[in-house]
């Protein structure tokens, strides 16, 4: 089958064949194409009917595009090479689209391209050097993070400004002294009761993958002791039996270092007990104790020894389960150890009443944690007391600017501040049970725009890690964070920069983005401007706002060029309901339908206005008539 051939069938045909054959349907019209030959013609690759030129050249430096595409391998496959070094032949007939019926238009000359341009560039490499399994870039699934923000930033363009907070003082401070769970000191869809002892993951009926921590606000360094937990109930909106089946809850209690991540039992110095019946440190399980239910309790229990080494081990309805792990002193580095739980779809109670006795008695000579005096216990963190002592810095560039790496940067010069990065990459962290990775991308997306709302009312530094490019997008969270000192930072790198932070987040990552979604995210960029009522600081950290300006423009330009033009559908006009009007009957039964019943037409008698005499006539008066007859109530005549 010709390639001509192939490129005069229908998009709904091109699918049918291709499912025929066992190979992806998705795509546009150009990729199904591509993919189809293939399949057809195994020795041959569309490239051997272009006709070859002599006169393509090798652009290099900020003639590279922004995206590069592998194509599969051919038959003469050239050696292996670097990628970044590797040659590269930039299609410039091609033009991208999301359409999916437009045809790929015929290759012409090569010519060097401005990055931006959207231009397909082929850099032939080996795919295992990618780790590829086989098949081209056009059969990757994977949109990218991207993608998901880019649809999420849309919806703020109909989106009313949010309205100031009524009635809302600032809120009351927190005893430092009493031992609850830290609404400072957890993830933001993690939710605290008022009184600080239950606690439940904030969106469990909307993003069910979510796992949210706590940490408890004292933690301790010596002595022995102990606190209690009990699994109150499982939040799903399945069945029983479907509940069972896809284990859709979990729940990890334990200890962990005061800096650890919030992920309980995912780091070092973090250790937990799961409710699979297996105890996790570092991200790795093994098997211990029992499975957990609703109704249980766990005690958890730390013993200091003099030399500063600890022994943790855990109860189940108060029987003992072993130790669990044994830390050196070396090992603890004299880091303070915070209770900690961890939450999948389920609802915690915590017992910190300082009078009430345990649950379960616990092993002889242990303390409750919320029994120790004040100076035998350590408050981890200390909240901020009102929202103009935090900060909130928002990101904005294209995809792969590197906003992730500065935010990062900035989180690790200043420690004190303790930041919460609140973007797609930090919620699909808390994803730890996977999943498809378009359903985890898009939940995640969803998830952090009612994070930031949270963020919002929570006093905090926050750094939002999002593209942020449209400026319905940006003056909505700003309006938000009133109060805070907001910063925004503008990461907008060189062409080639830019192409060489992009091709290096597809090779480490994998990450693909479609180049028509990045033809359209370069459309619909725009740079921030300082604000006083949205923002206190602006700060461009690669190119000047001159330049970056510059850059911008041209980038629009070629992504203009390359999209397909817009059309709107044409507006139905507004159907208007006409007042019903009597139908009179025809002209020629009218005199017979007007005779019935003594009934005229009055329409027939009718003279036109210009026929009217011009004075009319004194009111004509019957000489033989009595006027003065008297007139009965019922209409006739009374004679008396």
């Amino acid at each position: 089958m010709k390639l001509a051939d192939i490129k005069k069938l229908k998009v709904a045909e091109l699918r049918s064949k291709l499912t025929e054959l066992g190979l992806d349907c998705r795509g546009l019209k150009a990729d199904l194409v591509d993919r189809l030959w293939h399949a057809s013609q195994p020795g041959q690759t569309p490239e051997q009917e272009k006709p070859p030129d002599d006169n393509s050249s090798t652009p290099s430096g900020p003639t590279e595009p922004a995206e590069v595409l592998v194509s599969q391998s051919e038959s003469s496959s050239p050696p292996e090479v670097d990628c970044a070094a590797a040659p590269c032949e930039v299609v410039r007939g091609r033009e991208f689209t999301n359409t999916a019926t437009q045809t790929e238009p015929e290759p012409g000359p090569l010519a060097a391209v401005p990055l931006g341009s959207g231009a397909e560039t082929v850099c032939r490499v080996n795919e295992k050097q990618l780790g590829l399994s086989g098949g081209s870039a056009s059969e990757e699934t994977d949109r990218g993070r991207a993608f998901y923000e880019f649809k999420e930033e849309i919806r703020y363009k109909r989106c009313k400004s949010p309205q100031p907070p009524q009635g809302k003082g600032e809120e009351e401070e927190m005893d430092e002294d009493k031992v609850r769970l830290d609404p400072y000191g957890c993830h933001l869809h993690f939710k605290v009761s008022s009184d600080g002892s239950c606690g439940e993951p904030r969106f469990w009926d909307r993003f069910p993958l979510l796992w949210s921590g706590c940490k408890l606000s004292h933690g301790v360094r010596q002595g022995r002791v102990g606190f209690e937990v009990r699994l109150e109930r499982k939040l799903t909106n399945l069945e029983p039996e479907a509940l069972q089946a896809k284990q859709a809850y979990g729940l990890r209690v334990g200890w962990s270092g005061g800096e650890s991540s919030l992920l309980l039992g995912e780091d070092e110095l973090s250790f937990a007990y799961d409710s699979c019946g297996k105890k996790v440190s570092g991200g790795n399980e093994e098997e211990y104790g029992e499975p957990l239910s609703e109704g249980d309790i766990i005690g958890c229990y730390a013993s200091f020894s003099t030399d500063g080494a600890v022994e943790l081990f855990f109860h189940k309805n108060g029987r003992l389960l072993g130790r669990a792990f044994a830390l050196s002193a070396s090992a603890l580095r004299a880091l303070v150890l915070v209770p900690h739980v961890l939450c999948q779809n389920c609802s915690v109670q915590l017992l910190l009443d300082p009078i009430a006795p345990w649950w379960y008695p616990g092993p002889p000579g242990f303390t409750a944690l919320a029994g120790l005096a004040a100076g035998q216990r350590e408050r981890v963190t200390a909240a901020p007391t009102s929202k103009v002592q935090c900060e909130v810095v928002m990101m904005v560039g294209l995809p792969g600017s590197g906003k992730s790496f500065w935010a990062q940067t900035l989180m690790k010069q200043h420690p004190e501040k303790k930041y919460r990065l609140l973007g797609t990459e930090e919620l699909l962290s808390c994803m730890l049970n996977g999943g498809q990775s378009d359903s985890r991308l898009q939940q995640a997306s969803q998830c952090l725009t009612d994070l930031i709302k949270v963020a919002a009312e929570t006093p905090g530094n926050y750094i939002l890690d999002q593209c942020n490019i449209l400026f319905s997008a940006r003056r909505h969270k700003l309006q938000l964070f009133a109060g805070f000192r907001r910063k925004v930072v503008v990461v907008f790198p060189p062409a080639d920069e830019w192409k060489r932070r992009l091709l290096q987040h597809r090779m480490t990552d994998g990450v693909h983005i479609p180049q028509t979604a990045l033809l359209k995210l370069q459309v619909s960029c725009s740079f921030p401007e300082l604000q006083p009522d949205l923002m206190e600081e602006l700060e461009y950290v690669e190119l000047p706002q001159e330049q970056a300006q510059i850059l911008l423009m041209e980038y629009k330009q070629e992504a203009h060029r390359l999209l397909p033009p817009v059309i709107k559908p044409d507006k139905k006009p507004k159907s208007y309901k006409k007042r019903r009007r009597f139908q009179w009957p025809p002209a020629s039964n009218r005199k017979q339908w007007t005779a019935v019943h003594g009934w005229a037409d009055p329409r027939s008698n009718l003279q036109l206005w210009s026929q009217q005499p011009r004075h009319w006539p004194p009111p004509y008066q019957q000489e033989n008539y009595d006027y003065s007859r008297n007139v009965g109530y019922s209409g006739y005549q009374s004679y008396s």
